[in-house]
């Protein structure tokens, strides 16, 4: 081939890559099959493993062209992050009772006081707890020891979680130790921990003793406790030989077995390389009480569980095929009429994306090796900056994020999809049966409202420009959000009415804030970095239209861990104060009448709990303080 046809080439392949025709995450396959299609909407179930196979084959990956960067699509796993209360508060349910796991009579404890109050993980719904590496029961303290400590700073692989006996403070002092490690869930007197190999509980009324465990055979992604039930969202790459039945764990060394005809796929196509499983498990037993299982992609995953359903998302792009054909057709001088008309014929031919990728390259090769030097040379300028152009124009139809909703009896009830990707599960809220989403689309910013159904009803666009979400809260009527890119727009949004969200106000500040928290009425906590510090705001937003950051404070830290995920802020509103770790110290503000650093703890700290009117900060050592006069009643070494 001359080299002019391999500039050519070039271009053309650079073209359909900067569409996103030839990206890696979004080949879709035809649904194979109408089975099923009374029974839901948005979702049918596959009836046989032959079924699921020809899904598969007709979703085959075809990013091989390795050009996906001239997409422009930004992408980083988010899997099963939350945080607390942006829905409206209810007490956190009090789990059943739990028996004994055999008929021998448990010792009767010898008397303590019971502390009123203590403080639960910060988690995202009020009442769906979140595994954490740090749990209290107000008497005890869990502590995964392992995720502690650096495993550089171990001499060995450690796996630990110790159990402290936490109150009275003076009673400060490990009590047991189980030889495992993970995050935790507290349900009654059973702990659960997870980690990436499996899920085990352990009856704790007395000394630990294991009443069951389940063996991942699939990725864990995350978990939820509400309603008395453990909801485990695994994934499972997909077997292309043998893709089903899935078998993504063992209870008790029994395999759990999800049949092809309980494996759901959309109706709108998907490119599939994963099922995601989702396990409603009794905490008593581990039994599975109910699953479901649906394909999807690899790529960006974020859950997000309300108390109505289970939201799970993925990133996805539409008909790259079908973009390219109306990019031409928008474009007829581009090339000849013979052209377009031989692409509009591959838009229904029953071959795969590659195939028909492959075939508009060799269409426009062959009309490109028609031209002379110099009419191809224009061509080649043309057909770039052109295409440049109208991915701006369409570029919310080039990017998007697909959601699915999944009933609490398991069941995908609902798919749909917005423009751009999520930064993490607070872009996303269920408020009065609407959906809220913000993303980031190429150099601006959207928010979207979906109905039940997720549909798209409501939308804001193109607020902070040339900048990214770097943080999200919504609470009830309203919606926050702060972009940053040189400064930290930080957004009121007034969402009372869903098909007519409104933005409100704004303020620009230096810095970024990267978690948003409510503090009381008309006050928002934001945690970010400026200049490279972490920066703690507070903003007042008692008048919307006109955002203030009325008080600020900046630490000698470079890191919090906060800023990688809410477990580690707590809030104790009792006596207005909140903690803050930091990579060199542990720090506790008052935010009573102004932001005030009250006390520091020379200790890197991971976390802190309240019981009654102890703070317990926790890191190579806890120790307690009296949150009335803040002296020291007591501590333990963990070392």
């Amino acid at each position: 081939m001359k080299t002019g046809k391999w500039l050519v080439l070039a271009v053309i392949i650079m073209s359909l890559a900067f569409l996103g025709c030839v990206s890696e995450d979004q080949n879709h396959a035809k649904p194979t099959s109408d089975v099923n299609k009374t029974e839901l909407k948005a979702f049918i179930a596959f009836s046989s493993e032959e079924e699921l196979k020809k899904y598969i084959q007709s979703s085959e990956n075809y990013g091989w062209f390795g050009f996906y960067g001239f997409f422009g699509g930004v992408r980083a796993e988010t899997l099963g992050v939350a945080e607390k209360g942006v829905e409206s508060p209810v007490p956190m349910p009090t789990p059943a009772p739990v028996p004994a796991p055999t008929p021998t009579p448990m010792a009767v404890p010898t008397p303590t006081p019971t502390p009123e109050r203590y403080s639960e993980t910060n988690v995202q719904v009020l009442g769906i707890d979140e595994p954490d590496i740090v749990k209290t029961d107000g008497r005890n303290i869990y502590l995964s020891k392992y995720w502690i400590y650096p495993i550089r700073y171990m001499p060995e692989f450690v796996r630990e979680t110790k159990i402290i006996t936490a109150f009275p403070p003076e009673d400060l002092e490990k009590k047991y130790e189980i030889d495992e490690s993970g995050n935790l869930l507290l349900y009654g007197k059973i702990l659960i921990i997870l980690s990436p190999e499996r899920v085990t509980a352990y009856n704790i009324s007395d000394k630990p003793e294991k009443i069951w465990r389940i063996e991942l055979d699939s990725n864990l992604v995350t978990a939820r406790l509400y309603n008395d039930s453990i909801y485990l969202v695994t994934r499972s790459w997909i077997d292309y030989y043998a893709p089903c039945p899935i078998k993504p764990l063992k209870v008790n060394g029994e395999p759990f077995v999800i049949e092809c005809r309980n494996i759901y796929h959309p109706i709108t196509p998907v490119y599939a390389d994963i099922t995601y499983n989702i396990m409603k498990i009794d905490p008593n037993t581990g039994e599975v009480k109910n699953s479901t299982s649906f394909v999807g992609s690899s790529g960006q995953s974020i859950i997000y569980m309300s108390r109505n359903a289970i939201y799970v998302t993925y990133y996805k792009t539409p008909d790259q095929v079908k973009l390219m054909y109306d990019f031409l057709k928008e474009n007829k001088d581009l090339v000849s009429e013979d052209v377009i008309k031989r692409i509009e014929k591959l838009l229904d031919y029953d071959i795969s994306y590659r195939a028909k990728a492959v075939e508009i390259q060799v269409i426009l090769e062959q009309y490109s090796s028609s031209l002379s030097k110099d009419e191809r040379k224009k061509f080649e300028n043309e057909f770039w900056n052109r295409l440049r152009d109208y991915r701006e124009e369409h570029k919310r139809d080039l990017e998007k994020t697909q959601i699915v909703k999944i009933s609490m009896d398991l069941k995908p009830v609902a798919s749909g999809d917005v423009p751009g990707r999520l930064l993490n599960q607070f872009s996303l809220d269920e408020y009065n049966g609407y959906l809220r989403v913000a993303t980031t689309i190429s150099d601006a910013n959207d928010l979207y409202v979906l109905d039940k159904d997720l549909k798209i009803v409501g939308s804001l666009l193109n607020f902070g420009e040339n900048e990214r979400i770097y943080s999200v809260r919504f609470m009830g009527d309203r919606g926050y959000v702060v972009t940053f890119r040189q400064t930290d727009p930080f957004f009121v949004m007034d969402l009372s009415n869903p098909e007519k969200p409104k933005m409100k106000g704004k303020l620009k500040i230096p810095g970024y804030s990267s978690y948003l928290h409510p503090l009381k009425d008309d006050l928002i906590l934001g945690i970010g970095k400026e200049g490279g510090n972490v920066k703690i705001s507070i903003f007042d937003v008692s008048s919307p239209e006109e955002p203030k950051e009325v008080d600020k404070y900046t630490l000698k830290e470079y890191w919090s861990d906060v800023l990688r995920t809410h477990h580690a802020f707590l809030l104790d509103s009792k006596h207005e104060i909140f903690f803050l770790p930091g990579g060199n110290g542990g720090y506790i503000f008052s935010y009573k009448e102004k932001l005030e650093l009250i006390k520091a703890v020379d200790m890197p700290a991971i976390r802190a709990l309240y019981i009654d009117d102890y703070l317990y900060i926790i890191g190579q050592k806890i120790i307690v303080f009296d949150e009335n006069t803040w002296e020291k009643v007591n501590e333990l070494d963990l070392t």
